[in-house]
């Protein structure tokens, strides 16, 4: 069979309804590209597309390496699909916008609103050393807004980080690139389980066998490494790093009399190792990080309440 290196798919190619302009994000689990809908719309296309699993074909098919890798590529695609359909059911704006998912070129696509705006990451480089309190609290305050629906919805994102994180035109962030199809993933699959981003993933994630460990308090500590990014410009020290000998600085001595004792206090909670140390939902850590500012939290409602108690249950 004749194939061609993991590339994107060609400018102009047509995808189903759309139409691909070019590539514009991605990594070792997915391709994601900027496209043109049947109403000449803006999309983003998220396409599964695991590089140490899987090449294209001359026909832009997606096959695997090898024989071996049939399974785990399968096993990943399903869960890929699993992903697109729960995430479509998600209508909250501070979470992606899924608007369709579909098989074509034997894996599957997720067509999602397309922003415009700046990433978390671009915004931190720009003002390296500069991000002001207000501003991580009013947008981390925003954004666990969007991760309170997602985890009501028995969802983890299992990936936040800056670059994840995009903060559109009027100010507002939106949590994207979800990693939630990896928390499946088993020790039958190695290959996929390591597919983490090293410094905001929490310690649990990088054991195997234990998925049973995940929940809440892994987004949580993903979100305190992205805090603590804001105002350090590069990521915490790694968590399997920190296990045997801790070097990570505590934010509140790192950052003493610049940013205010309640907020290096939070940091240094949700990026305890141990889980149960962290806070344990989203809703208690948006509301310390809401304390001490003029923003308000609002409280669960009873349906969000009832959704809660029953993703405790299975987490």
């Amino acid at each position: 069979m004749t194939t061609q290196p993991n590339n994107a798919l060609p400018s102009g190619y047509q995808l189903m309804d759309y139409r691909i302009v070019r590539k514009i994000g991605g990594g070792g689990f997915s391709v994601v590209y900027l496209a043109y809908d049947s109403k000449d719309q803006e999309v983003a296309i998220k396409e599964y597309l695991p590089v140490t699993l899987v090449t294209r074909d001359h026909n832009h098919c997606v096959v695997p390496l090898s024989e071996s890798n049939f399974q785990s590529f399968r096993y990943g695609m399903r869960f890929f699909f699993e992903e697109g359909r729960s995430l479509a059911r998600i209508m909250h704006p501070n979470v992606v916008r899924v608007e369709n998912f579909f098989r074509a070129n034997d894996t599957v696509y997720m067509v999602m609103r397309y922003e415009r705006g700046k990433t978390l990451q671009e915004y931190i480089r720009s003002h390296r050393g500069e991000v002001k309190e207000s501003f991580i609290r009013r947008i981390f305050a925003e954004l666990l807004n969007g991760l309170r629906e997602v985890h009501a919805q028995k969802l983890l994102h299992l990936d936040i980080k800056p670059s994840n994180i995009y903060i559109r035109m009027d100010g507002s962030p939106v949590l994207i690139d979800f990693g939630a199809a990896r928390q499946s993933f088993n020790a039958e699959h190695q290959k996929l389980v390591t597919m983490y981003t090293p410094g905001f993933a929490a310690p649990e994630q990088y054991k195997q066998g234990t998925l049973q460990q995940l929940g809440p308090w892994t987004d949580i500590y993903s979100v305190g490494a992205t805090m603590y990014t804001c105002m350090s410009g590069i990521a915490p020290l790694a968590a399997d790093a920190r296990l045997d000998h801790d070097k990570l600085i505590p934010a509140a001595k790192a950052w003493r009399g610049k940013y205010s004792p309640e907020m290096l206090e939070l940091i240094d909670s949700c990026l305890q190792l141990d889980p149960l140390a962290r806070p344990q939902s989203v809703f208690n850590l948006q509301k310390a990080i809401m304390e001490t500012s003029d923003l308000e939290v609002r409280p669960p409602g009873l349906l969000e309440s009832i959704r809660n108690k029953l993703y405790k249950d299975i987490f």
